[in-house]
């Protein structure tokens, strides 16, 4: 106690030294002037509330007050910064609860939950609004080491209020060196909303940076071929592949079409599979077995509907299906990536017992996590806050 007593007051001399010395002050072409006294305000630390006594600044026209000392000393909606950091970080893992929990047992201070909520929620915004800003090409390989870029994304629901289930969208961009080999990726999120278009304008702006760095690489764009994401992945890359095990997994359901027995079925889809990893035009050769045995009149009406769905998706997307040529080449044939992201980013942490969320609320939360899971982009991020100010009243 003692000791959160005298940070407190540490702290509370620190963020006075930040002050102006009330002085008139120009900030762009309005000429402001500090008030005769001080007004005081308290501001969250790691170690309690400190009072601080700051001036406050204004036009002679009147209008928005200015508070120089929040400016220089990264204010964010009341707190110091290092207090923000600690208590998104964590509410990006943990609910408020356990959030409130953590910060008491390790701080000596209790929070109430509807601040960690609000002070989260204030670093997510800020998050978005100022990273497109920033510089994060330190957290990424050099240009050199990358010989190729997948992009993929893919959707997962998760519980409303009102009890919906609705899909949030989780984006990766992974860089590759020439032997295959992942060196590192990016996450992007977002909460559901109709039409997806937050989501795909964070991951325009993303791929724009992305693509000044690696000007000289190859862009391969992989999805799963349930969701119509390839328009988008068009405009994006160069080369489009079908997630592999997805197009197994549609071979093992029509194996029943080919043959009763089931030991002539496991032959046929091990035998299947192999093929077409690793044979070119393999694909073709599989599309019209299926098509043969759709002829087949004495096909049951579910082996007949599963054979039916497996047609429509080798033709929709018989041409994401070079496996033989992408494994040359040494190009990633699968999304695991981007699944993983799904369960890592959004069900780990959204969809625990018993919760539901707001739009704003989830939407904050995902932004947190999608930073806070790309290798030293949160520390990047607050780093920046030397050149980049968080301030918010």
């Amino acid at each position: 106690m003692a000791l959160n007593e005298g940070g407190s007051l540490a702290t509370g001399k620190c963020l006075e030294d930040f002050d102006a010395d009330g002085s008139p002050i120009v900030i762009g072409k309005r000429k402001l002037t500090a008030k005769r006294t001080k007004i005081s305000r308290k501001y969250e630390t790691p170690y309690g509330v400190s009072i601080v006594n700051r001036y406050a600044y204004q036009g002679s026209e009147g209008g928005a007050v200015f508070y120089p000392m929040e400016t220089n000393s990264r204010i964010v909606r009341g707190s110091t910064p290092s207090f923000a950091q600690s208590v998104s970080y964590l509410y990006s893992n943990n609910n408020s609860s356990a959030t409130q929990s953590s910060l008491e047992q390790t701080t000596g201070r209790p929070i109430s939950r509807c601040l960690i909520q609000d002070l989260s929620a204030a670093v997510a915004e800020q998050v978005e609004a100022k990273s497109r800003h920033l510089s994060y090409s330190h957290c990424e390989p050099t240009a050199p080491e990358v010989s190729f870029v997948t992009i993929g994304l893919d959707g997962t629901c998760m519980l409303f209020c009102g009890r919906e289930y609705r899909q949030a969208m989780v984006g990766t961009i992974a860089f590759y060196d020439a032997s295959d080999e992942r060196l590192h990726t990016n996450y992007i999120a977002a909460a559901p909303e109709h039409g997806k278009a937050t989501f795909l304008q964070r991951m325009d702006e993303e791929i724009e940076r992305i693509k000044k760095k690696y000007g000289g690489v190859c862009y391969i764009g992989i999805s799963d071929g349930t969701a119509d994401y390839s328009p988008w992945l068009k405009q994006h890359t160069s080369t489009q592949v079908l997630d592999f095990w997805h197009t197994t997994e549609y071979l093992a359901e029509t194996a029943g079409a080919i043959h009763r027995s089931k030991t002539k079925q496991k032959e046929w889809l091990d035998e299947t599979c192999h093929a077409l990893k690793h044979n070119h035009r393999a694909a073709e050769s599989i599309l019209g077995e299926l098509e043969e045995a759709f002829d087949k009149q004495n096909l049951s009406a579910g082996v007949r509907e599963k054979l039916e769905a497996a047609l429509s998706y080798f033709g929709n997307n018989f041409g994401r299906m070079n496996y033989a040529s992408y494994r040359k080449t040494n190009l990633p044939i699968g999304s695991g990536i981007t699944e993983a992201a799904c369960k890592t980013v959004v069900k780990s942490r959204m969809c625990g017992l018993g919760m539901k969320w707001t739009q704003s609320g989830s939407d904050g939360v995902l932004t947190l996590r999608a930073l806070s899971l790309t290798t030293n982009r949160w520390k990047a991020f607050w780093e920046n806050l030397s050149k980049n100010s968080l301030t918010t009243n």
